[in-house]
C-alpha cells in the first residue's frame, strides 16, 4: 500500500497537519520537527498522491512549461528559473519541448483541460503555427489558465515579453554610434517568419532611418531556425557572396556565439574587423572571447512576473488579459569595442 500522510505523521510523532506543512513548505515548522518529518518521509518512501489532492482541492500543484527548443542556452536558463520560481510557489513544473508544433501544444492543452496540470506557460513562435490559432474568432474554445511568453501578437490571454522593436532599435543605435554603417542582422524574417524576427528587424530598420543610414536588404540575413548551426551556415553563405560588413547584430546570443566561432575560423578579428552583438544575455556570452555585447533583461524577474500572472489567472479565469513588458538594456562588452553608454528602456504594464 502507498504510505499516507497519516502513516508519516505516526512515524514522526506529529500531526498530519504538520506533515502537510513540511511537504508544502508554506508554514514555518521548527527545524527539529522538520527533521523528524523528513526522516519519516524518506524511511517510508512517501510519494504525494497528486490525484487525491486534485480531487479534494481542484488543484494538482503542477504547471507545464512549453518551449520551442530546449537545446539553447536561453531555454536552459529560462527553464531553470521557472523550476526555481515554481517551487518557491509550491508548484511542480513539467517542462516540454514543442519544436513549434501545434500538435504538442494541443496535447498540453488537453492535459490542462483534464485538470492534470493547473496551468500552462507557452512560448509559441507565431500565432499561425500555434494551438492558439484554434482559439481565435467567433465560437472559440475557452483556454485553460495560460500565460504566453515572447513576442507573438494576440489578445486572448496574459502575456509577458520584451519590447523587441525598442530593444533592436537600441542595439542598432549602439552599433551605429561606434562608427559602423554597414550593420548586418542575423535572424531576419525567413519565409516562415516569426513575430520576434519581424519585430527585431523592424527595430533595426527604425534605427537606420533615424541615423540617416540607407537600408540595404542584402544585409538582412535570414535564418530558417534560430539555432547556432543554422546561423553559422547562413552567415558563412553570406560571407562567401558579400564583403564583410561593419557589424553583425544577431537576434539571439546562441546565434552570435556561433558567428564569433565562424569569424575566428576565418581569421576575422572581433571587434577590430567586425563587431558582433546578440540578444538575451545568456551566461556563455559573458565568457566568450571577446565577451559579447547583448540586449539584457532580468530573466528571473521575467519568470516571476509570468508565474504571478499565471497564479492570478488560475484564481480568476474571467479577468481581462494583461500584457507586461519587462525592462531591458544594452550591455556593451568587448565584442563591439567602444565605450558607448548603456541604453536603458523601461518596461510597461498594459491591458490587452
Amino acid at each position: 500500500m502507498r504510505p499516507t500522510v497519516k502513516d508519516v505523521a505516526t512515524r514522526a510523532g506529529v500531526s498530519p497537519k504538520t506533515v502537510s506543512n513540511v511537504i508544502h513548505g508554506r508554514v514555518f515548522v521548527r527545524p527539529e520537527t522538520r527533521e523528524r518529518v523528513e526522516r519519516a518521509l524518506a524511511e517510508l518512501d512517501y510519494v504525494p498522491n497528486l490525484v487525491a489532492r486534485g480531487l479534494r482541492s481542484g488543484r494538482y500543484g503542477l504547471i507545464a512549461l512549453a518551449l520551442p527548443d530546449l537545446s539553447t542556452a536561453y531555454s536552459a536558463e529560462l527553464a531553470h528559473h521557472f523550476v526555481e520560481e515554481g517551487h518557491a510557489r509550491g508548484w511542480g513544473v513539467q517542462v516540454e519541448e514543442t519544436a513549434a508544433e501545434p500538435r504538442r501544444e494541443r496535447e498540453l492543452l488537453s492535459r490542462a483541460r483534464s485538470q492534470l496540470v493547473d496551468g500552462l506557460v507557452l512560448n509559441p513562435v507565431s500565432i499561425e503555427d500555434s494551438v492558439l490559432a484554434d482559439h481565435v474568432g467567433l465560437g472559440r474554445a475557452p483556454l485553460p489558465p495560460t500565460v504566453l511568453i515572447g513576442e507573438v501578437e494576440q489578445d486572448r490571454t496574459d502575456q509577458v515579453g520584451v519590447d523587441s522593436v525598442a530593444a533592436a532599435r537600441a542595439m542598432t543605435a549602439h552599433l551605429l554610434a561606434t562608427g559602423r554603417r554597414r550593420v548586418a542582422v542575423v535572424g531576419a524574417p525567413a519565409p516562415d517568419e516569426t513575430a520576434a524576427a519581424r519585430q527585431r528587424t523592424e527595430g533595426y530598420r527604425q534605427a537606420l532611418a533615424a541615423a540617416g543610414v540607407p537600408h540595404d536588404p542584402a544585409l538582412e540575413v535570414p535564418v530558417p531556425a534560430w539555432t547556432t548551426e543554422a546561423a553559422v551556415a547562413a552567415v558563412a553563405a553570406f560571407l562567401d557572396r558579400a564583403p564583410l560588413p561593419d557589424a553583425f547584430f544577431c537576434f539571439t546570443d546562441s546565434m552570435a556565439l556561433g558567428v564569433l566561432g565562424l569569424l575566428w575560423q576565418r581569421g576575422v578579428r572581433v571587434p577590430e574587423d567586425v563587431a558582433v552583438a546578440g540578444f538575451d544575455d545568456v551566461a556563455p556570452g559573458r565568457y566568450a572571447v571577446p565577451p559579447l555585447t547583448t540586449v539584457s533583461f532580468d530573466l528571473r524577474g521575467f519568470v516571476a512576473t509570468t508565474l504571478d500572472l499565471l497564479g492570478e489567472r488560475i484564481e480568476d479565469r474571467d479577468r481581462a488579459p494583461r500584457r507586461v513588458l519587462v525592462p531591458h538594456h544594452v550591455v556593451v562588452r568587448a565584442s563591439t569595442g567602444g565605450r558607448a553608454a548603456v541604453a536603458h528602456v523601461d518596461g510597461r504594464h498594459a491591458g490587452v
